[in-house]
């Protein structure tokens, strides 16, 4: 039996092929397509992966997508209709929906063959469960508490679970707009780090300074008593805006989340070429250093819920609790 496991339509569109539950081949598109963090539909990955089996899309007998547009669609509907006043934003999302729903209809063109001939079943996977099933399974734990957290995906930021033998149990959620992730990235970009997944760079930097800032962070999020947290929207564009992302077939790029009382906080952003001054290390030492906080919050009260002293984390602020 064989499953590809498709990223679409996202940050590091990528692929990977099991058979029987054994990973025989996974790849990037961006190391084929040499883009950084290459985004749109990873159709030369695909090929890859079936060429280095030896076999056709037509072989397939399951196709997996890390989304699942389903998941939250009203709230997603009544937030667009209440806050968002860019209609090209919701345009976007809609396009990208329906990319997401028409992954058979793309195989078929990818490959110049009719659509009849793809027999595979397609199951699209809710965003943290991809990322919790990617950490959990993967492990050698019977049992484990899971965390995964990122900027957002399916409309949720964050996701708490216990994994058991093969099931999953989604505990807590935290929906979109409030994301530990998206107060990361507005920290980068304000430390003037624009291009998506500088995040990184951030991490690097924060060894170099003092966390003396963290008493102001706290004005930009908060932890909340039932063990997780909420952003302050003063902080951020998205709130009223949304976030504008550009997902489709190249390098992906995201519009500045971070709003001028940032300013108020920390003085003027750092731009792309300016040097980088003790200032901007020390708040970069100050994120992480909050960030860890906020993470170890969200663990802690994890572990309360499970009494269980495995842990799972994965998602894109995963790195960023080490």
């Amino acid at each position: 039996m064989y499953i590809l496991g498709i990223n679409a339509y996202h940050g590091d569109s990528s692929c990977c092929l099991i058979k029987n539950g054994i990973v025989l081949c996974a790849i990037e598109e961006e190391r084929i397509r040499r883009i950084k963090h290459w985004a749109g539909f990873p159709s030369e990955s695909i090929k890859f992966c079936l060429k280095d089996q030896n076999i056709t899309i037509e072989d397939i007998d399951y196709i997996t997508v890390s989304r699942d547009t389903k998941k939250n669609f009203l709230k997603k509907v009544y937030y667009s209709l209440i806050y968002s006043r860019d209609f090209s934003l919701i345009s976007s999302r809609l396009l990208n929906f329906k990319k997401i729903n028409s992954i058979q209809n793309k195989l078929a063109q990818t490959f110049e063959i009719p659509l009849k001939n793809i027999k595979a079943k397609v199951y699209n996977i809710e965003h943290h469960r991809s990322h919790m099933s990617s950490a959990f399974f993967a492990s050698s734990f019977n049992k484990s508490a899971i965390l995964s957290i990122d900027g957002f995906g399916d409309f949720t930021s964050t996701m708490t679970a216990i994994g058991e033998g093969n099931k999953l149990k989604v505990l807590k959620k935290i929906n979109y707009p409030h994301s530990l992730g998206i107060f990361y990235t507005a920290a980068t970009q304000f430390l003037g780090f624009y291009e998506y997944g500088d995040e990184y760079k951030v991490m690097g930097l924060a060894p170099y300074g003092k966390p003396k800032f963290l008493n102001l962070l706290e004005n930009i999020i908060q932890v909340t008593d039932d063990g997780l947290f909420k952003l302050n929207k003063k902080y951020f564009d998205h709130f009223k805006n949304g976030v504008k992302m550009d997902w489709l077939e190249g390098k992906p790029k995201i519009d500045k989340l971070f709003t001028n009382s940032w300013v108020d906080l920390f003085g003027v952003p750092r731009l792309k070429d300016d040097k980088i001054e003790q200032n901007h290390k020390d708040i970069a030492s100050s994120v992480q250093a909050f960030t860890e906080k906020i993470i170890f919050h969200i663990l802690n009260n994890l572990y309360d819920e499970t009494n269980c002293e495995n842990i799972c984390i994965a998602g894109g602020v995963a790195q960023n609790s080490v």
